[in-house]
């Protein structure tokens, strides 16, 4: 081969080359991505990692993304078959306190309520296949409509069992709302609430006791075998992480799992949504509703809480601020800190946070009952 011929050769493996535009795109999508969690400090931890990992999958000829590519690797390795999930959740148990759920249980009720959004949004993506030519099955709205817990691994878990083929822009749609909750929640907050509803000031929670932080999680783990099975790979993740850190007994262990554990599955888990952002799969007339089904599922949600909170004020003896609904949604702490945020620019003196998290906190444990039934009634009707 003369030179002539190995300059070619070189020319046509080059990634200029081998690019085509849809990738061109994606990248270009990566690095809004990467903008988003450097310049606007949007969920840094994973949307760094998921942009780079989006283009990373984009790069021609590399096939970075494939069985044997890095990308793909990290698929097999902890995605496809949901391990990195149920460690997230595990390190999220680890590092929630659920004292202000304890304190005032009546809260998680709102947690609940937050929930609505997905059931709601499972009906809009059966509505868009009924009426407006989508192609999306019961298994595909149902997966779709787990985003409005804004719980990305629970998405995750969810897409894979059901919806596998959409797992990509599920996960992208669910981080991202969850990134975006400081921007999406405030105006639906205000919307929903008077100025005087936001100034409420709620009663201080009690004390919780040590052995009532070790018996919650075994409780509700407890119930958790006996009414949603199903929903027991993320609810046993999330309550042992925790019943690690209140037994006290294995510091090393709870360290562990909320530092090194936790930053190494987060790692892996964003490049692996990363991933998922490959041209082929992402740029689709489906990617675009489900981005679409995904923000109303986020909104219902957020209302729904509002809108229960506001009626728990109205006939509960203790004032209730209808702010901490809207941390109803799973997305912890962020949401909780943006209710103790919109109740502060009505009263500066007005401290919402720990009121915020029971509902924040009830509402991870939500989104996992929610993915349980789902798992469960969703194959009955054969997808």
């Amino acid at each position: 081969m003369n030179i002539l011929d190995s300059l070619l050769s070189f020319w046509e493996n080059t990634g200029l080359m081998n690019f085509e535009w849809q990738q061109v795109v994606m990248i270009l999508i990566g690095l809004l991505i990467i903008y988003l969690a450097i310049k606007k400090g949007f969920e840094p931890l994973l949307l760094l990692p998921i942009g780079f990992g989006g283009i990373l999958a984009n790069i021609p000829v590399a096939h970075i993304a494939g069985p044997e590519g890095l990308l793909g690797i990290i698929n097999s390795f902890g995605i496809h078959n949901g391990m990195f999930p149920l460690l997230i959740f595990m390190g999220v148990g680890a590092m929630t306190d659920f004292g202000p759920l304890i304190a005032n249980p009546k809260t998680a009720l709102l947690g609940a309520a937050a929930q609505f959004g997905i059931f709601t949004t499972l009906l809009g993506a059966l509505v868009l296949t009924r009426f407006l030519g989508f192609d999306f099955s019961l298994a595909d709205a149902a997966s779709i409509g787990i985003i409005g817990g804004a719980d990305g691994p629970t998405a995750i878990f969810v897409a894979r069992k059901l919806s596998p083929d959409l797992l990509g822009a599920i996960a992208v749609a669910a981080y991202s709302y969850m990134a975006l909750v400081p921007i999406i929640q405030p105006p639906l907050m205000r919307l929903f609430t008077t100025e005087t509803e936001r100034k409420i000031k709620m009663k201080q929670l009690r004390p919780v006791s040590k052995r009532e932080k070790i018996f919650f999680p075994l409780t509700v783990l407890g119930l958790c075998i006996i009414l949603v099975p199903d929903a027991t790979p993320l609810i046993g993740s999330l309550m042992f992480g925790n019943l690690v850190k209140e037994s006290g007994v294995v510091e090393r262990l709870s360290t562990t799992i909320q530092n090194s554990l936790m930053n190494i599955v987060t790692i892996l888990l964003g490049l692996g949504v990363g991933a998922k952002l490959a041209a082929d799969k992402f740029l689709t007339v489906e990617t675009l509703g489900i981005l679409l089904l995904g923000l109303l599922a986020f909104s219902v949600g957020t209302i729904s809480g509002i809108l229960l909170a506001k009626l728990m004020n109205a006939i509960s003896k203790e004032p209730i601020n209808p702010l901490i609904g809207a941390a109803g949604v799973s997305a912890v702490p962020m949401a909780a800190r943006v209710a103790n945020k919109v109740g502060q620019e009505s009263n500066k003196h007005n401290y919402l946070l720990m009121h915020a998290m029971g509902p924040n906190v009830s509402g991870v444990i939500g989104s996992a009952v929610a993915a349980g039934v789902l798992l469960a009634v969703v194959p009955m009707f054969g997808g």
